[in-house]
């Protein structure tokens, strides 16, 4: 793949690690001096020291050819204007940080593929690892769905059961979901009549956050 990334920061850098690493072609457009200079020096990729809100920019750094264009810049107005002329030139795919949450959908009405502010998301991790040390990985996706996986001991109500079973019986509420459970070494995909075993390390989705019972169900 042939990817423009627009800012050489934490985020932006680390892309241009990641990409670089499956030997996709990289160019990057960093409008900070020292920034793009030091990007330069670590990776061999073609560093653009300009604003990357400019058709001829853009341009400049290969859209015509361009799979993708990823903005990870802090301002949101930058990031804006970059998937606008993204999409104008006829990119494919266009990726971009979104630093305000409640700017994201006018990203999603340009086709954006959109992540929300990394910093707020980490911090949201790393508290919630504190406040609900039973459940691990837990992530909440844009509209408050979340994401977790949770351990299953021998005093959960769930041992035992069928997921249909644990349905019927108000165990697992409506809007949840055992998407995957990991089982000693195997990884099963489970369907209505999977049974739960103690020590189970279940994937769990939920279309809102979860509460305190449904994890206390679901660890013992």
């Amino acid at each position: 793949m042939y990817i423009i990334v627009v800012g050489a920061g934490g985020i932006g850098g680390a892309v241009v690690e990641i990409a670089l690493r499956d030997r996709h072609n990289v160019v990057v457009i960093e409008r900070d001096a020292k920034k793009a200079e030091a990007i330069s020096r670590k990776h061999d990729v073609l560093v653009l020291n300009a604003d990357a809100a400019s058709v001829d920019v853009l341009k400049e750094a290969g859209a015509e050819r361009a799979d993708a264009l990823i903005a990870t810049t802090s301002d949101d107005a930058t990031n804006l204007m970059v998937m606008v002329l993204g999409g104008e030139l006829g990119i494919p795919s266009l990726v971009s940080v979104v630093n305000n949450r409640e700017h994201t959908e006018l990203f999603r009405r340009l086709g954006a593929n959109v992540m929300e502010n990394p910093e707020v998301i980490v911090a949201e991790y790393l508290y919630n690892a504190v406040q609900r040390p039973k459940i691990k990985d837990l992530v909440t996706l844009s509209g408050g769905a979340q994401v977790f996986r949770a351990a299953v001991t021998d005093k959960s109500p769930l041992v035992g059961r069928t997921l249909l079973e644990a349905g019927k019986r108000k165990l697992l509420p409506p809007g949840v979901l055992i998407a995957a459970i990991q089982r000693g070494n195997e990884t099963i995909i489970p369907s209505g009549n999977t049974t739960i075993q103690a020590g189970d390390l279940l994937t769990v989705f939920t279309t809102g956050h979860a509460t305190d019972e449904l994890i206390e169900r679901l660890t013992g």
